[in-house]
């Protein structure tokens, strides 16, 4: 990835973020869309393994500093699934709508159930009602994030070489 690239993908990274406590504040809070996971995703398939997994811990843990009850256990989740986005990014990172609908769609699910289970706060049915709210905001990203990333491919696609 030469500088240009870098800085296009900062910029996209800079943007998803921004969203996230602009807009995302303004949306449903049951099936919200989580632009965070959209950022650590195509951020990590453009990373190896370890500095995607770094990635993801540091996003997770300045986004669990806003919510200290569950601290920690967004970090956790972002840190896995930042570090198996970036495994995985020869397999699912084409230049497809519907794959790439399933990569977030997937990263934001697994993102939910080891959140939901790192936190310790519900049990039984309380999180079976949980884990159905969270793939209704799965599909939410899935269908935000493939919309984002046709609407911002100038800085997502590779310069050429």
């Amino acid at each position: 990835m030469n500088l240009g690239s870098a800085l296009r993908a900062a910029c996209a990274f800079a943007i998803l973020v921004l969203l996230n406590y602009t807009l995302r504040p303004l949306l449903p809070p049951r099936a919200e869309v989580d632009f965070l996971v959209i950022a650590v995703l195509l951020g990590a398939v453009r990373m190896r393994p370890g500095y995607a997994a770094v990635l993801g811990l540091f996003v997770g843990l300045a986004a669990d500093s806003i919510n200290p009850a569950g601290f920690g256990s967004g970090a956790l989740a972002l840190t896995g699934v930042a570090f198996a986005a970036s495994w995985l990014k020869a397999v699912f990172f084409a230049d497809n709508a519907i794959l790439n609908g399933l990569f977030f769609f997937a990263g934001r699910l697994i993102f939910v159930v080891i959140q939901l289970i790192a936190e310790h706060r519900v049990g039984g049915a309380e999180l079976v009602v949980q884990l159905m709210w969270g793939v209704l905001s799965a599909a939410v990203t899935a269908i935000a994030g493939v919309l984002l990333v046709l609407l911002m491919r100038p800085l997502l696609e590779p310069s050429p070489a």
